[in-house]
C-alpha cells in the first residue's frame, strides 16, 4: 500500500472512522458506479434526478457528525425522531432510535438503503422508522440523499425521497480510529472502529465492526430545560401526581377535590388563590434524560467474488445492536379505576378508607386545614377519595423499587438489526445484463414498560396489599363487616400503602427532605414500621407496580431482478438504454405483550385478583400504560418495473420511469410512472427537472393491530389507544422538481425547486383537534352538545364526567387525512480558490420551504383541524411535525499542507406555537386567571462549529471538533422538556477529539 493511498484512506477514516461514522452513496461495483435514482448501470452521477452526495471528505469537513447529527442538521431533513424525546407519540418506545425525515413529511415516507438494499423499519413505536444508528458507521464511504419521490424506482415508502448508505469497495489495509465528545454534565461520548479491506483478485473482502457508547445527561444539567410551573405549566407537570389530590372528607358536602397540603413542602405548585381548581402540579420531568445511556455495536463483513465470464457474486452481512435505558416518570397516573374486585373497588375512584393509618396521621398533622371528617373520637368518620386521574403512587419522592439516586424508573430497551444480501451480476452480451437479488433484513426490538395494577392498587391503601394477603381476593374477605374489614386490614400477611405526602422522605430530584415525613415521627401513634401504614415497604410497592416485557419484530424478505442494457437505437443523442425488472417483497410484523401487559392473561382490573373476572371493555389491569394481545401479521408485494434513459439530442437526456406493485389483502395497488429531462444548456448550465406519482401501501400493522401512546391532555399525560382500522386506503402523492447546476471553474452552485401533492395521506388522528374540538378553552365546551356526541364517546371520563380534566383516555384510529401541499426551494454554492499556499472553500446550503398546507380534517362527524399551513408552526399534536420556514449551513474552510479548518454556521429560522388560549389564555385552573404568554414564538437557533485536522507522515489523522462554540442554548418551547427536541440540541458546546491510523 502507497503512503499516498494510506493518506488517503486516513483521510476518510476521520470522518468515517475516528468518529465511528462514515457515509455512501450508491453502490460501487468494481468500477461501475449505480446511481441513486436509476436502475440502469453506468448511469450519470449528475443526472436528472436531484440528488445530494455527502462524501467521507465532506462530512469529515463538518466534524464527522453522529448519523443522528447529521440527520438533524440536514437542511432538508425537519421533525427528527432521536435522543429522549420520549414525550411525543411519535418518539415513544422509540429510545436509541434516530430517523431521516426528508421534507417533515414523515420518517415512514423516505426510504432508507444500505448499498441500495432496503433496511427494514423498527416496529416498537407508533411509526415504521428505519433506525440509522444501526447502520454499520465503521463501514461507509458516502451518502447519496434523492431530494424527489421515487416510488417509480424504488416502490412503496419512497415518497419524500431515498437515503441510500453505501460502504467502501476500495479499502486496501486496515483503518483503526476512535474519538472522545466532551459533553458539559455528562461523562462524554466515545467510539472505537476497525476495517479491513484488500482485494485478493477473484475475491475482495471488506471488514468493518464499530462500537459507540452515549453517557446519561440528565434534564436537570439544563438551566434551559427546567423551569417552574408558572414559567411553563406544560413543563413536565401533572395535576395527576404525588403529592396528589384527594377529597378528603368522603361523600361528605359533595365530592370536592384539593391538593395534599405536604404539596408545597415536597416541591410541588399548589393552585394559586382563586384558582377554580386546588390542584397540586407536580413535574416528572427531573427523573428523565435529555441524552440516555446507550452502548452500541456493529459488525459488517462483505465478499465479492469474480466468477467466469466477468459475473461478480457480492455477498454481505450486517448485525447491529443498541442497549439503552428509559429514564421516565417513577409511575403513572392510573386512567382506570380500580373494580369491584379491590377492597372499596367499583366505585369509579380509588379509596382511602377512614380507618387506613395514614388517613389518621394526615388529618392529626395537618388538622383543620386538612378538611377531613371526624368523628367524636377525633378519628376519621369518611374516607379519603381520589379520581383516577388526580394523584399516582410515586412521583416526587422516587419509587424505592429502582435502586438509583433519583428513584425513576429505568427501563431497559434493547434492538438488533441483522441484514443479509447476495447480489449476482452478470454481462448476458456487451449491451446486456442481468442483476439478481435477495436481501433478508430482521429489526428485532425488546423493551420494558413499568405501571400499577389498579386493583392491587387500591387493596394496598385499603391496607390488602402484598403478595402474601391472606384477604386480597373478594372470596377471602366475603361476609366480613365494615368493622371486621377495618379489623383485618394490616394483618395476616396484609399491607398498606401511604399514598399521601407523609409517606414521601424526600424530593429525591432537588435532594431536600419533606419536613411532613411520617417516618420521623407519627402524630397519631401509629406505628411507622414499615408497610404498617405510615413508612411505605419494597414487598407492598412490587406486589401492584410490575415491569412487564414487549417484543416488536419486523422482518423483510426482498427478491428482485433487472435486465438492463443497450436497445441500439440512437435517436441523435446517443444509444437509448433501459432496465425492466420485477421484485417481490414479504413483510412480517409481530407483537408480543408479556406478563400483566398482557389482555389474553390480565384482560380486566379485576384480573389481577380474579382469573375469571370479567368487564365490559377489556382495557387491562394496568393503569395507565395499556395492555395487548400478542399479534403477527404480514403482506406480500409483487412489483414490476422499467425505466428507459432516451438521448434525444446530445444536449437533452429524457428518463422514462415507471412501476406497478400489488399489495396483498385490502393493501392495494397503484401504476406509478415517473419523466425527468436534462438539458446540458452550456458547459457550464445544467437545467433539469421531472414530475411523477408516488405510492404508500397501508401498513399491516396500522390495519390490523392496536398500539396505546401516551399523550398530553388536560394537564397530565393520559393514555390514548391507537386502534386499527381495516378500511385504510393507500396514499398517494404526485411530485414536480425543476432545478438548474451551474459549474464554472472553482464555482458550484444548485438550485431545485420541489413540490408534493398529497392525497389521502395516513396519519394518525389529531389528539390535539379532538382535545380542542370537544373541550375548547373552558374544559367543557361541547360536553353534552348532540353533535359531538360520536365525538364524545371516544373518551373515558373519571365518574363519567365530562370535562378535559377528567379525561381517563381516549380511542384514535389511523385514517386517510386530508390532502396535502407542500413547496420549497434548496439551495447550495460553494467556491473554491487558491490562496497563495492554501486551498480555500466558501460555501452555503439551505432549503426554504414555501408552503405545507392541510386541508380540514374531520372525526367522527366533527371538523377537528381546520386548513392550515404548517411552515413556520411548531404543529403540536397535528399530522404535521414542527416546520421551520428556513434551515441551512454556511462555512468557510482552508487546506493548508497536511491541515484543514473549516467554520461552518448552522440556522434553523424561529417558528412559532399556533396553540391558542388553552395554552397561552388565562388559565384560571391553576393561576387564578393569570395568563402565561412566553413561549409563543420558538426563536430561531444558530451556532458555530469549527473543525480541524491533521495528516501525519506516519499514516496518523488527528481530529478536533468544537461543536457550538458560543454555547447557544436550544430555544424555550412550552413542552414538555422547554424545548423542541424534533428540531434543536441540548448539548451546547462540546469539543470530539479524534484519531485513525492506517496500515
Amino acid at each position: 500500500m502507497t503512503a499516498a493511498a494510506r493518506r488517503r484512506v486516513s483521510r476518510l477514516a476521520l470522518f468515517g472512522m475516528a468518529s465511528a461514522l462514515a457515509f455512501p452513496a450508491f453502490a460501487q461495483d468494481g468500477d461501475t458506479i449505480v446511481v441513486t435514482g436509476s436502475l440502469i448501470r453506468g448511469s450519470a452521477e449528475d443526472g436528472a434526478a436531484p440528488v445530494d452526495v455527502l462524501g467521507g471528505e465532506e462530512l469529515a469537513a463538518q466534524g464527522s457528525p453522529t448519523l443522528m447529527d447529521l440527520s438533524r442538521s440536514l437542511p432538508v431533513s425537519s421533525g427528527v425522531i432521536g435522543d429522549a424525546s420520549q414525550f411525543d407519540p411519535r418518539s415513544q418506545f422509540n429510545q436509541g432510535v434516530a430517523s431521516i425525515n426528508l421534507r417533515g413529511l414523515g420518517p415512514q415516507r423516505t426510504l432508507v438503503l444500505l448499498n441500495g438494499h432496503r433496511v427494514v423499519s423498527t416496529g416498537a413505536g407508533n411509526l415504521p422508522v428505519v433506525d440509522v444508528n444501526l447502520i454499520p458507521q465503521a463501514a461507509l464511504d458516502r451518502v447519496e440523499i434523492l431530494k424527489d419521490g421515487a416510488s417509480a424506482t424504488y416502490g412503496s415508502d419512497a415518497i419524500g425521497g431515498v437515503v441510500n448508505f453505501i460502504t467502501r469497495t476500495d479499502q486496501d489495509g486496515f483503518l483503526v480510529g476512535g474519538d472522545y465528545r466532551w459533553i458539559d454534565g455528562s461523562n462524554g461520548d466515545w467510539s472505537a472502529s476497525a476495517s479491513y479491506g484488500r482485494d485478493y483478485g477473484m475475491v475482495r473482502v471488506f471488514l468493518a465492526g464499530g462500537y459507540q457508547r452515549r453517557s446519561e445527561l440528565r434534564i436537570t444539567h439544563r438551566d434551559f430545560t427546567w423551569r417552574d410551573f408558572d414559567e411553563n405549566p406544560q413543563g413536565g407537570f401533572s395535576g395527576g401526581g404525588n403529592p396528589g389530590n384527594f377529597d378528603f372528607n368522603g361523600s361528605a358536602g359533595g365530592t370536592a377535590f384539593t391538593a395534599d397540603l405536604g404539596c408545597e413542602g415536597l416541591g410541588g405548585f399548589r393552585s394559586l388563590p382563586g384558582s377554580t381548581a386546588d390542584l397540586c402540579n407536580t413535574s416528572y420531568l427531573g427523573f428523565t434524560n435529555l441524552v440516555e445511556p446507550e452502548e452500541r455495536w456493529q459488525a459488517l463483513g462483505e465478499l465479492e467474488f469474480t466468477l467466469a465470464d466477468g459475473a461478480r457474486l457480492r455477498v454481505g452481512g450486517l448485525y447491529s445492536h443498541t442497549d439503552t435505558v428509559l429514564n421516565t416518570s417513577p409511575s403513572f397516573l392510573p386512567t382506570i379505576a380500580p373494580s369491584a374486585h379491590a377492597a372499596f373497588g367499583g366505585t369509579g375512584l380509588f379509596v382511602i378508607p377512614a380507618y387506613a393509618p395514614a388517613l389518621a396521621d394526615y388529618c392529626a398533622r395537618f388538622g383543620a386545614a386538612a378538611g377531613c371528617s371526624l368523628g367524636a373520637n377525633g378519628q376519621p368518620d369518611q374516607p379519603a377519595l381520589a379520581f383516577p386521574v388526580r394523584f399516582r403512587p410515586f412521583l416526587l419522592g422516587g419509587n424505592p423499587l429502582f435502586a438509583n439516586d433519583r428513584g425513576t424508573a429505568e427501563l431497559d430497551y434493547r434492538a438488533s438489526l441483522y441484514q443479509l444480501n447476495a447480489n449476482l451480476s452478470a454481462d448476458l452480451t456487451d449491451d446486456l445484463a442481468l442483476d439478481l437479488g435477495a436481501t433478508f433484513s430482521r429489526n428485532a426490538r425488546y423493551f420494558e414498560v413499568g405501571d400499577s395494577l389498579v386493583d392491587l392498587l387500591q387493596n394496598a391503601l385499603a391496607g390488602f396489599g402484598g403478595a402474601n394477603c391472606a384477604y386480597a381476593t373478594p372470596q377471602s374477605r366475603a361476609g366480613l363487616s365494615a368493622q371486621q374489614l377495618a379489623a383485618v386490614a394490616g394483618t395476616n400477611g396484609c399491607s398498606y400503602f401511604n399514598p399521601f405526602s407523609t409517606g414521601v422522605a424526600m424530593n429525591t430530584v432537588m435532594g431536600t427532605a419533606n419536613p411532613n415525613y411520617a417516618g420521623n415521627g407519627a402524630f397519631a401513634g401509629q406505628s411507622t414500621a414499615p408497610g404498617r401504614g405510615l413508612v411505605n415497604d419494597l414487598a407492598t410497592i412490587g406486589n401492584f407496580y410490575r415491569v412487564s416485557a414487549r417484543t416488536a419484530n419486523t422482518t423483510q424478505l426482498v427478491f428482485d431482478a433487472v435486465l438492463s442494457g443497450n436497445t441500439g437505437i440512437d435517436l441523435g443523442g446517443g444509444p437509448v438504454r433501459f432496465a425492466i425488472g420485477a421484485q417481490t417483497r414479504h413483510n412480517r410484523y409481530a407483537r408480543t405483550f408479556g406478563g400483566v401487559g398482557n389482555l389474553d392473561a390480565f384482560p380486566c382490573p379485576g384480573s389481577a385478583l380474579d382469573p375469571a373476572a370479567t368487564c365490559a371493555t377489556q382495557t387491562g389491569a394496568l393503569g395507565f400504560i395499556g395492555a395487548g394481545r400478542n399479534y403477527a401479521v404480514a403482506d406480500d408485494v409483487a412489483a414490476l418495473f422499467t425505466e428507459w434513459q432516451v438521448p434525444l439530442v446530445d444536449t437533452l437526456d429524457l428518463q422514462l420511469s415507471a412501476r406497478f406493485e400489488d399489495f396483498s389483502g385490502n393493501g392495494g395497488s397503484s401504476f406509478d410512472p415517473q419523466a425527468r429531462l436534462r438539458w446540458q444548456a452550456a458547459d457550464w448550465l445544467v437545467l433539469r427537472g421531472g414530475a411523477g406519482q408516488t405510492f404508500r401501501g397501508a401498513p399491516r400493522n396500522q390495519t390490523s393491530a392496536d398500539l396505546v401512546s401516551l399523550t398530553f391532555i388536560g394537564g397530565a399525560f393520559r393514555a390514548v389507544d391507537l386502534l386499527a382500522n381495516p378500511g385504510l386506503a393507500p396514499e398517494k402523492a404526485t411530485t414536480w422538481n425543476a432545478g438548474a447546476v451551474i459549474e464554472r471553474g472553482g464555482f458550484h452552485f444548485s438550485v431545485d425547486w420541489w413540490r408534493y401533492d398529497f392525497s389521502g395521506a395516513i396519519e394518525n388522528e389529531p389528539v390535539g383537534g379532538m382535545v380542542a374540538a370537544m373541550f375548547g378553552a373552558s374544559g367543557t365546551a361541547n360536553c353534552g352538545n348532540p353533535a359531538y356526541a360520536a365525538l364524545q364517546a371516544r373518551f373515558t371520563f373519571s365518574g363519567g364526567v365530562c370535562a378535559v380534566g377528567n379525561v381517563q383516555r381516549m380511542a384514535t384510529y389511523a385514517f386517510n387525512s386530508a390532502d396535502v401541499t407542500t413547496s420549497g426551494l434548496d439551495l447550495s454554492g460553494s467556491y473554491d480558490h487558491d490562496l497563495g499556499p492554501a486551498q480555500v472553500q466558501v460555501g452555503a446550503a439551505g432549503s426554504y420551504v414555501f408552503t405545507y398546507r392541510i386541508g380540514d380534517q374531520v372525526v367522527a362527524g366533527v371538523p377537528v383541524q381546520g386548513a392550515f399551513n404548517a411552515v413556520g408552526l411548531l404543529n403540536f399534536q397535528t399530522t404535521a411535525y414542527p416546520l421551520p420556514r428556513w434551515k441551512g449551513q454556511a462555512w468557510a474552510g482552508a487546506r493548508l499542507g497536511d491541515h484543514w479548518l473549516r467554520l461552518q454556521v448552522n440556522h434553523i429560522a424561529g417558528y412559532e406555537d399556533q396553540r391558542g388560549a388553552a395554552v397561552f389564555g388565562p388559565n384560571p385552573g391553576t393561576l387564578a386567571g393569570a395568563s402565561v404568554t412566553g413561549g409563543k414564538r420558538i426563536t430561531a437557533f444558530t451556532t458555530l462549529d469549527a473543525v480541524w485536522r491533521w495528516a501525519l507522515p506516519t499514516d496518523t489523522t488527528l481530529s478536533v471538533t468544537l461543536a457550538n462554540l458560543l454555547d447557544a442554548d436550544a430555544p424555550f418551547a412550552r413542552l414538555d422538556q422547554n424545548f423542541d427536541p424534533f428540531t434543536h440540541s441540548t448539548l451546547g458546546f462540546t469539543a470530539k477529539m479524534g484519531i485513525a491510523q492506517a496500515f
